[in-house]
């Protein structure tokens, strides 16, 4: 566009419904859009990233009117495209390559690091009660025994195997309270 006809745009454009400003950037985009997206597509092989190019070409454009003067518009926008496109690419590099959601995949959800945390915690908690309640738990919670195998594995009386497993749960609770896992 020549300054002849951007001054003309610029005087014509405050009388009509849009500004001088915005007259000049629908002018330059009429006039070099086209080529300009096809260059960029050209050089990007991307029409989204394309578009955002010429858009931010044209925003320089209006950003910086004193370039446009007395140079050949076309050639100083081809070229900020040029150079808007290799920062993108360069700025791309820099950055550690993106993972898709297939590496999210192998981080545990928040429920698996929760129940992870708290079996620990709960294993602690064990850790603190008398061996011959530990043993108890073991045979009836976590072998799934009843009282009467249980005393058989153990070799201890049906009723100790009782008592024990009362009194283990009772300080196991207050054990699990204390690391604030109990209601």
């Amino acid at each position: 566009m020549t300054e002849p006809k951007r001054r003309a745009v610029r005087r014509e454009g405050v009388s009509q419904a849009g500004t001088a400003d915005e007259q000049l950037v629908r002018a330059l985009f009429d006039e070099h859009g086209g080529p300009l997206y096809g260059y960029v597509l050209r050089l990007t092989g991307d029409p989204g990233r394309a578009e955002d190019v010429v858009q931010e070409t044209l925003l320089r454009a209006w950003r910086h009117p004193d370039a446009l003067s007395g140079k050949p518009i076309r050639a100083w926008l081809f070229t900020v495209a040029r150079n808007l496109v290799v920062d993108q690419h360069r700025a791309r590099k820099a950055r550690p390559p993106e993972m898709g959601d297939e590496a999210l995949a192998v981080v545990p959800a928040d429920d698996e690091l929760e129940r992870a945390v708290e079996s620990w915690a709960v294993a602690e908690a064990l850790a603190t009660l008398r061996p011959e309640h530990r043993e108890v738990l073991a045979e009836v919670y976590y072998q799934g025994k009843s009282v009467k195998e249980a005393a058989e594995a153990l070799g201890i009386p049906a009723g100790t195997v009782k008592s024990r497993t009362y009194y283990a749960l009772r300080a196991l609770k207050l054990a699990l309270e204390e690391r604030g896992l109990a209601p």
